[in-house]
């Protein structure tokens, strides 16, 4: 027992994570099948087959026989099935596996076995009955063969339960409803929301937790009527009231643009490793927290933020505590790091400027009059150069008056404004979204058309020149070697599309600014030529972001009893199959299905959820496994869902549906699933963007 548990604790941190994720997704499986296999086997049908995986041509990592039941685990590991005489999902075999169970009585009756014939012969009154074998699954009453086919989503369902319940006794991490950052441009940006706000109330849910906030907006109805907020605001008396619509144009589900609040604790890993050389890198470790920064004290991810903001340029002296290390005996300690600047990574494009896309409540723009569709063309009477800089540059002057010159309905006009210093560094998220100038509460989109080339950069030596649109920018990864359990932790960059419709350059100019080292860009121009540029150091234009890694806030949610837990993991099960529910009615309506996720993207999520504790991987396969019950029991041929309706049809009607019927819907039912999973396959495997039109 110790030597295995000492080679299980020496194996790398994913594989371990990895071995977690495949036995909880194989138990989750298991469970489903098991509840098909027991009722099954309580009713009477003979079970030939008890699989984990599919065993595709007769593939197969391992089987073994116990009685009359082969059981084994399938080559494909994308779920799992139990055959039972007479029954049989395979369209081109319906018929075959109905024959087969006719004949099994046959044989049965010929073979002289005392317990086969008298069996046979007690199910002889039922007429339907009669014509199978009496262990067959189409031999049993309709009430036993529907208690079959709903035993597997019982199981889930109950399993869910159990999941949450343990998740409960061992205590949730819960992320509380508090706003760690803003998206550019999002309605929450646009209404006046900062960073520190304390969500208090949505609609009628009081006291949030952050899943509430997503489950509400995401799933939420009558949308665009608005959503309620109750915010409580640091350093205000009284709670503010908001009403937020939610941004649904081009996204795959509703947004208002909030990102959870952060700690002051360092996460794994501490510092994002191509920010720095390993020299500074490696002064920081997992789970060291900051206690101040440029002297100042911090209490949150959102005040470190808010001094990196201001101090973009010059070093910045970290104040750390690190906690004692059992292990190598090192005591806890407080010490100091100095973390130089980031200089902007640039190839020497800047883009014209667009338009004002939106402005937030209260802004200085807003006060100056500065409106939506405004174009801004001078700052105190220079050009605006590149409008990535434009940021840092009010930055400068913040405090100062400032002279805009706008391009308003072909005439330009000047507007004063006093530029403050930013809460928080912000970049696009996504391909399509503006960039903003937090310092007067901007928000404008970027073209993709050439404006300026710096003398000497990159883009010069490439003979790029203004005028010119870039329509396809990627990062180009150096090609390193890595273990094959890490494909689900390393992901590559995927080619940025740039339309008039999609102008994502400051998309592909964050991309830049987090590049690993060596990588290099590839850029598409509209004359077809494709350019490889290796990004340089700016020597006056420092990047706010010094790549320190903050993990989420969170409040631990922990039952008192046995009691507690069971009512705490019933209610976390019941809203889960609920939000499952909630989530198929908005599909393709208010939902885009390209938000849906295949095994892959299933298989990421719990490596992240195993990877931060068990509570997190029980609350996911608590998730997971109310997917499994909701889904195989939509009404759709083939999943359990179908086998009931046919099952209900024949209750009432008095006799099964005929044959061709039957037939004719398994092979819809085989078509449209098959479709399904090559569409959510490529979604994965990035073949259909998920942020395409």
């Amino acid at each position: 027992m110790g030597m295995h548990l000492i080679a299980f604790s020496l194996l790398d941190p994913s594989m371990v994570a990895i071995l977690k994720v495949a036995i909880g997704l194989g138990f989750v499986i298991f469970v489903h099948e098991l509840g098909h296999f027991a009722v099954a086997k309580a009713c009477g049908v003979k079970c030939e087959k008890f699989y984990l995986g599919f065993d595709i041509f007769g593939l197969k990592l391992a089987k073994f026989r116990w009685g009359e039941t082969e059981y084994g685990i399938g080559i494909l590991p994308l779920g799992g099935y139990v055959k039972m005489l007479g029954q049989e999902d395979n369209p081109a075999k319906v018929r075959e596996e109905m024959e087969r169970a006719r004949q099994h009585k046959v044989e049965a009756a010929k073979s002289g076995d005392a317990n086969e014939v008298a069996a046979s012969q007690a199910v002889e009154a039922e007429a339907q009955a009669a014509l199978f074998d009496p262990r067959s699954y189409l031999a049993k009453s309709v009430p036993k063969r529907m208690a079959i086919i709903s035993a597997g989503v019982v199981m889930n369902i109950i399993f869910a339960v159990v999941f949450a319940t343990a998740a409960y006794m061992h205590g949730v991490n819960e992320i509380p409803c508090v706003v760690g950052s803003l998206v550019p441009g999002f309605e929450a940006w646009r209404k006046g929301l900062e960073p520190g706000d304390r969500i208090v109330q949505i609609g009628d849910i009081h006291n949030p937790r952050f899943k509430d906030l997503q489950s509400r907006v995401l799933l939420g109805d009558n949308l665009d009527q608005g959503v309620k907020f109750v915010v409580e605001r640091p350093g205000q008396s009284k709670p503010i009231d908001f009403t937020l619509i939610p941004d649904r144009n081009k996204l795959l589900a509703p947004m208002i643009g909030i990102g959870n609040a952060t700690t002051t604790t360092l996460g794994d890993p501490p510092i994002v490793p191509w920010a720095y050389d390993e020299k500074v890198i490696s002064q920081f470790k997992a789970g060291d927290q900051v206690l101040k920064v440029d002297g100042a004290a911090v209490k949150s991810g959102e005040d470190v933020e808010r001094i990196l903001a201001s101090k973009p340029d010059g070093s910045l002296q970290i104040s750390l505590h690190r906690e004692a290390d059992e292990e190598s005996k090192a005591p806890a300690k407080d010490f100091t790091v100095d973390l130089p600047p980031r200089p902007i990574k640039t190839i020497g494009l800047a883009m014209e400027i667009g338009p004002v896309k939106s402005l937030q409540v209260g802004s200085p723009a807003a006060e100056a009059g500065i409106k939506p569709g405004d174009v801004l063309v001078k700052v105190d009477g220079a050009p605006v150069g590149d409008p990535l800089f434009l940021p840092e540059r009010l930055r400068r002057l913040a405090g100062k008056t400032v002279t805009l010159t706008i391009l308003r309905d072909g005439k330009t006009l000047d507007v004063q404004v006093t530029p403050r210093q930013p809460l928080e560094f912000e970049e696009p998220g996504r391909e399509g979204d503006p960039q903003t100038a937090p310092e007067i509460g901007i928000a404008y989109a970027v073209t993709n058309r050439v404006s300026e080339v710096a003398a000497g950069s990159p883009a010069a030596k490439a003979n790029i020149v203004a005028g010119q649109r870039v329509t396809k920018a990627e990062l180009v990864w150096p090609a390193k070697p890595k273990k094959w359990y890490q494909f689900f932790s390393q992901a590559d960059s995927e080619p940025v599309e740039l339309t008039e419709e999609k102008q994502a350059w400051p998309v592909v100019f964050a991309m830049i600014q987090h590049r690993k080292a060596d990588t290099t860009v590839r850029l598409t121009l509209d004359d077809d030529r494709v350019v490889t540029l290796d990004p340089q150091e700016s020597s006056d234009w420092f990047n706010p972001d010094r790549g320190l890694q903050f993990g989420p806030e969170r409040t631990l949610r922990k039952a008192d009893s046995l009691a507690q837990a069971i009512k705490l993991g019933s209610t976390e099960a019941i809203e889960s199959v609920a939000q499952v529910y909630r989530f198929l009615g908005k599909v393709g309506t208010q939902v885009s299905p390209k938000g849906m996720a295949g095994p892959i993207e299933i298989f990421k999520a719990a490596h992240r959820s195993a990877s931060t504790g068990i509570s997190d991987l029980l609350i996911f396969l608590t998730m997971l496994s109310a997917n499994l019950a909701v889904i195989n029991f939509l009404p759709i041929p083939l999943l359990d869902g179908g086998h009931m309706v046919f099952l209900i049809y024949e209750g009432i009607r008095g006799k099964p549906a005929s044959e061709k019927i039957i037939l004719a819907f398994h092979y819809a039912g085989f078509l449209f699933i098959i479709s399904l999973m090559a569409f959510v396959f490529m979604l994965d495997l990035g073949i259909i963007s998920r942020f395409g039109n």
